[in-house]
Order: structure tokens, then sequence, then C-alpha cells
């Protein structure tokens, strides 16, 4: 790069010393870095796997998660109070004139909150460098990533695999008997992972297999790759559930406030989900264990769910900063999983790179395009297809440094909710990420529709990325925008909302689970 490149005054940056790099600059070990300029739209970075990203319009309304436990689970809690204008680790300023600054964190801790006429770049603890480049969105977005690679590192693992996960078709109701007879029945499609997902464990921290699974996790894992494939499955190690033995025992082990409560990671399994305290030394020898557990039963991939609540704001056994303490967490837990590929959803994004294979970049999918009550609830976090894509897209800058999991792909129509459009899209989608997995139950499949999985996992069209929005797949224009379109706002009671949302769950989701899993339809 030469100055002609550079299309933002630096006068506007300066008095902050700036190193030339490469791509860019670094402003080195600045507690808060300031920058007075008016922005049209600003990139609005989500703190974890769950959390929105994307372009926002300085004066667009938006609607983020309004729910206390909503925002717990899907945002940055401290910074609840003004989630729209702030970004995680990074973000992109466009002026009225399309020109672009991006300033990003290279360290942990990293926040920029965006006002009217300035942004204020700054870590939550003490001091650390940011990275700053000008030009076009794709050159900007590549040299952060560049520079995050040299800070961070990137995957081991250089493919991703194809996957067929449990959780969109079958939930929480997976038995040994039912998961067998799936893989039997797919047995002729060329996919790489069998992953079994969550359903299979006493209770989120206890984990050690239930009454469904008779002969155990390692029996599983040998009849999974038996058939060629890798055995795959779902922990939430850094949670701990009410009702789980490790709760009563240990609750030394838990993270709590600063007047000793503790601190409430979520609401989920019919209870109050805790987090563990992984700078605790015997947290650490029992994560260490866990994971070692995993791998002896024969599982080669793995999945870790809920990784955000090791960094909620809490009083540590040992101080240290919040994303300090889950990088130290996530280190042990990749170190004690070897050569395993490592998938992490629920997860902080910039902190977990290089410490991971794959994450997930967007929130759940569902059988459906959207639910309106619980987007009254859950904003932009809500499940469904819809939502998923928006985050998706934006955050393909990541693919140097870790393979987006954009979340699975539909084939059935049976117990489906979308038009084959909506389906088209989420596909293309998964084949622009290059990760590609499915829930689809094959006895839910249509002839044609088995055809067209196996096309989805034998084939890789070439990508050639347009715009933002706009892809070539081989010869074939796909084009986002339609879905990027902001959903219409229901005005139901609260109380009501909950209600008619879970209902739509209950009817679309979870019946068509339950019938599968006690009559194999």
């Amino acid at each position: 790069m030469n100055d002609k490149d550079y299309k933002i005054n630096l006068n506007q940056i300066l008095p902050h010393p700036l190193k030339p790099l490469a791509t860019g600059w670094c402003i080195e070990q600045m507690p808060q870095v300031r920058i007075s300029l008016r922005t049209r739209r600003f990139y609005r970075h989500g703190w974890q796997s769950w959390s929105f990203s994307g372009w926002l319009e300085m004066d667009t309304p938006l609607h983020p998660p309004g729910d206390p436990v909503a925002i717990l689970m899907n945002e940055d809690q401290p910074y609840a109070n003004r989630l729209v204008r702030t970004s995680a680790g990074f973000t992109v300023l466009e002026d009225n004139e399309g020109k672009l600054l991006l300033i990003g964190a290279l360290d942990l801790e990293g926040r920029v909150l965006i006002e009217e006429d300035h942004l204020l770049a700054r870590y939550e603890q003490g001091h650390g460098n940011w990275f700053l480049a000008t030009g076009t969105a794709e050159t900007i977005f590549d040299a952060y990533a560049q520079a995050l690679a040299e800070r961070c590192g990137r995957f081991r693992h250089t493919q991703a695999p194809r996957i067929w996960c449990s959780w969109y078709s079958l939930y929480y109701f997976i038995s040994e008997t039912l998961l067998l007879k799936v893989l039997r029945e797919l047995n002729d499609l060329p996919f790489d992972v069998f992953q079994i997902d969550d359903g299979w464990q006493q209770t989120v921290g206890d984990w050690q297999p239930n009454r469904k699974f008779p002969h155990g996790m390692a029996e599983m894992a040998r009849q999974i790759r038996q058939s060629g494939r890798l055995a795959g499955l779902w922990l939430a190690p850094f949670l701990v559930h009410e009702r789980a033995p490790l709760f009563r025992q240990h609750p030394d082990w838990l993270l709590r406030d600063e007047r000793g409560r503790l601190v409430l990671a979520t609401k989920h399994w019919g209870g109050k989900v805790y987090a563990l305290d992984v700078t605790h030394p015997a947290v650490q020898d029992w994560l260490g264990a866990l994971m070692r557990q995993v791998r002896a039963w024969g599982y080669d991939y793995v999945k870790l769910d809920f990784l955000y609540a090791a960094a909620l704001p809490a009083v540590r056994h040992r101080e240290m900063s919040r994303e300090a303490a889950y990088r130290m967490g996530l280190e042990i837990l990749r170190q004690n999983l070897g050569d395993a590929f490592l998938l992490l959803c629920g997860a902080p994004i910039l902190p977990s790179l290089g410490l991971c294979d794959a994450i997930r970049i967007s929130p759940d999918v569902a059988a459906y395009w959207l639910n309106r009550p619980y987007q009254q609830i859950e904003g932009w976090c809500a499940r469904g297809v819809k939502n998923a894509i928006h985050p998706s897209l934006h955050r393909l800058w990541l693919k140097p440094l870790v393979h987006p999991d954009p979340d699975v792909a539909y084939f059935r129509h049976r117990a489906l909710y979308l038009s084959e459009a909506q389906k088209s899209l989420q596909r293309d989608l998964a084949w622009i990420c290059d990760y590609r997995a499915t829930s689809d139950l094959p006895w839910w499949l249509t002839p044609a529709e088995r055809e067209a999985l196996r096309t989805f996992w034998e084939q890789r069209p070439k990508v050639q990325k347009l715009d933002a929005h706009r892809f070539l797949l081989d010869d074939r224009l796909v084009d986002f925008r339609p879905a990027l379109e902001a959903p219409p706002r229901s005005s139901y009671p609260k109380f009501l909302a909950g209600h008619l949302g879970f209902l739509q769950d209950a009817l679309q989701l979870g019946w068509p689970a339950i019938l599968a899993s006690r009559f194999g339809k």
C-alpha cells in the first residue's frame, strides 16, 4: 500500500503515534483511541456466535434482544444498555462519500463505541494494540484477518468435513437405537461426520450417558467409525445445571459476582444454569479430564457450545480479565482434545481464534424462516433461517482464520416451513462458507430430496463474490438481498409473545421430533 490508496485523512487520527505496517497501521499500547469522524453507516461486529453482525445505518432503528436472559445468552452483557452501537473487537466506518476506515483490536477485551460524531476504541482493562486500515471493504477485512492470523493463529484442519447432526430434526429426543437407525439409512450418502448433539448426557454438567444410551458413548463411537465416518459429540463444558451433582459437590468451582452470588449463565433445560470458573485449578483438571474422556470414547469431531459462559463478568479464583480467562479455558480444552476437529458455538469470536477449527457465525436455524413472537423477545438473535443468513454473510471475512459454520441446510419437505427459495438460500450459503451440514432424517426425504442432499455433499461449486450480498456459484447468480430486509415487528404483550413463540416451536419443531423418536416417522 502507498499513501495514494488511503482515503482517510490521518490528521483525523493523530496525535496517536502510528506505526506503518504492510497493510495498514498499528497504534501501539493505547488504552483507548478516539477518532472524530462523521459516518453514514458502520459495521457492527457481534461478540459471540449468536450476536448480530452486519452493516448498520446510523439513523436506522434496530431491535436487539429486549429480554435479560436473551441478552445474557446472545450478546455482550456489560453493554446491554447500548448494544446497537457497541462493536466487539473492531468496526468499519463509512462516510457519506463511501470512504472506509477499519479500526480493530489486536488484543483481548477490545470494544468500539460508535457515536454520532466520533468513535471510542478502548480496552476493558489495560493497554493494547490497535490496527487501522483504509481502502475497499474487501482489502481492509483481508488486512485485519491477516493481522489477527499473525497474532492468534489459524485453524489446524484446513478442510472442513461434511456433517450429519442430530439436533435440527430430533432435538433432545435422541436415543442409541434411533441414531443407529439413522446411521444405517444414511449409509450410502457421502458425508464424513455423524454428530450426536444435545440429549445424550445425564444433565448439563454431568457428562455421562443417560439411560437412552445403554451401551455407552464408546460403543456409539465404535459403530459410527465402523461405518467409515468420524464420530462427533456435542458438549457444553463450561456450564453446570442446578440439578447436576457437580453443582452440589463443588459450589466453589462456580463463577460469583462481587457480592458472592452465583453468576447465571442461562435459563435452559428446565432450570437455572451457571458457569464454571475456568481459572480454578480443580476446574482446569476437570475440564482436561472431560476432554480426554471424549477422545478415549472415540470422538474425533467435537462441538462445544455455550462457551460465552466462561467470559461473563465475575470475580474469579485467579484475578484476570474475562476474555483472558475464557481463552485460558479454551486452551485447556484444545490441548486435551489433541488433533480432533473442534467446532465452537455460542463462543466469543475474536478470543477463540487460533484455538478452534470452526466456529458458528449465526444464531441457530430452524425449520422455519422466522418465529415472529420470539423475534419480539429475542430480537435479531431469535432462531430461524432468516436471522442466520444476515450475520453469516457479514462474517465471511473470517474464512482465512477459521471455518465459518452457517448452520445446517434443509432438503426435506416434511416438517419444514420454508419455501424452495428460502431453502436454496441456506444451501447456497453453506456452499459459500464451504461448511456443509444437515440434520434431515433419511425417512423424511423423497428420492429427489435424497439426491439433492447427495449433490450438496459431493459437489463444491466455484464461488465468485460479486459484492457483499451477491455471488456466482459456477454460473448461477445468488442474491441474498431479499433475505436481509428487517422483519416486521410484532406488538404482543411480552407474556403472550413468549407463549405464542413457544407454541410455534412446539408444533413445528418439537412435535415432529417426538413422532420421529417414538414411531420412526
